[in-house]
């Protein structure tokens, strides 16, 4: 079996010779907004417990859930007090600048362009680190929390660990894809994870994570971003376009301290059941990376070699197939457990879980899961069951001389480029 450690000698020649992942280059933006004047008005808000701050990247074909879901936060909003702070910000087709707000008694409120934020560009990207950077700085500036307890809802399309460079053209990398001045385009520019974590890094230490967005619930994600969050919630697997039900999960976002469990429980209520969700205490990571490591290094001890046959595994992603044909190529996000339990040895499987259990701290299983396609068409090829199902995916490095294996030779170098590889490779 090809394992993580196997393959970083083998690509690590292939990698040199190609162009170098860039992320943001400077560690520290100039922010025109630190004046005199945003220090007063972050002073008035000193009695908010929690501020969330939900990032809507809808400059794409999910404008309209955009709408809709801003309509459903205004209900939800009502149900929370003066002293919860929901900001929203906002970018979508057919509208002038982006803005944000914060959204209170069912009515926008406070609203502030992307100019007002002295952010002036030819062609604006939400996926811009340097745009999602100012803006969550301004938002929590502007409403800071007494008890430091923030929260962030990335909402918006999501490919799950994959990447390029920092503002990828390519339909299924990082978060956030904005298609810019060409609202009829269906390519855009996305955020890398990577990329994203710097962003975080330097904003106030979140409570939690809530990733209404396809794919986000990967150990490669998971762990690159382990260090800016208490907890991540989302799902494994692609979720469908008009996301969380807005109504309810808003009071929800604002719970003390059953806040994660009442957030997948509405969503999973509101998709009858059909849709995998997690959560994920992003600080027991590292114990996952190690337990994983330790069943890399004894698949090498037992001489596993070549790439492993992953027919039937779970995944959660065809990446626009268009039949039920299995399609190796296009299978990134697989079980995690899955793959171990069928190539580690039982007693292995067990510690491993065991370590993976005191990060997903809760889980909903769903058999099937919407998507903008038929399950019956596009999900044919494995089964899923209760005991297979773990939460959380995880790449499994392939084999890119398959037939239709071309896509594997950069996702193989791609791969170890994340924090993830490092920890589980060494």
């Amino acid at each position: 079996m090809k394992t993580m450690k196997n393959l970083a000698a083998t690509v690590l020649m292939s990698i040199l010779a190609t162009a170098t992942f860039t992320a943001c280059s400077d560690d520290s933006l100039d922010y025109d907004v630190q004046n005199q004047k945003e220090a007063q008005k972050a002073n008035e808000n000193t009695g908010i417990q929690r501020t969330v701050l939900v990032y809507m990247a809808g400059r794409n074909n999910l404008s309209y859930y955009a709408s809709a879901d801003l309509d459903e936060m205004k209900k939800g909003s009502k149900q929370i007090g003066d002293d919860q702070a929901l900001l929203v910000f906002m970018r979508r087709n057919y509208e002038g600048e982006p803005w944000l707000a914060r959204i209170k008694d069912g009515e926008v409120i406070d609203k502030v362009t992307i100019s007002d934020l002295g952010i002036s560009k030819d062609e604006l990207y939400a996926s811009d680190p340097e745009v999602m950077e100012q803006v969550m700085h301004y938002a929590f500036r502007r409403y800071p929390s007494v008890k430091d307890d923030y929260g962030l809802v990335l909402w918006g399309h999501g490919g799950g660990w994959l990447l390029q460079d920092s503002l990828s053209v390519d339909r299924t990398r990082g978060y956030g894809v904005d298609v810019g001045n060409y609202i009829y385009s269906r390519n855009g520019k996305w955020i890398n994870i990577p990329t994203m974590n710097k962003v975080l890094s330097r904003m106030p230490h979140l409570k939690f994570i809530f990733a209404d967005c396809c794919n986000f619930m990967c150990l490669e994600t998971l762990y690159e971003l382990r260090h800016t969050a208490d907890y991540v919630i989302g799902s494994p697997a692609e979720i469908p376009a008009n996301g969380a039900p807005y109504e309810t999960v808003v009071p929800a976002l604002f719970e003390p301290t059953t806040y994660y469990s009442s957030i997948i429980d509405r969503y999973y209520e509101a998709e009858g059941g059909f849709l995998p969700l997690s959560v994920v205490k992003a600080s027991e990571m590292e114990h996952v990376a190690r337990a994983t490591r330790e069943v890399m290094q004894s698949l090498d001890k037992r001489g596993y070699d070549g790439f492993p046959d992953m027919t039937g595994m779970i995944h959660y992603n065809y990446l626009n197939e268009k039949d039920s044909t299995f399609h190796h190529p296009y299978n990134i996000f697989y079980d995690a457990g899955n793959f171990i339990q069928t190539f580690a040895t039982p007693s292995e499987y067990q510690q491993w879980k065991q370590a993976l259990d005191t990060a997903v701290i809760q889980k909903r299983y769903a058999s099937s899961w919407k998507t903008d396609k038929y399950w019956g068409i596009f999900y044919t090829d494995f089964e899923m069951t209760e005991e297979k199902y773990h939460g959380v995916s995880m790449f499994v490095p392939q084999d890119p001389s398959i037939k239709f294996g071309e896509r594997y030779f950069q996702i193989n170098q791609d791969i170890t480029r994340l924090q993830w590889f490092g920890a589980v490779a060494e």
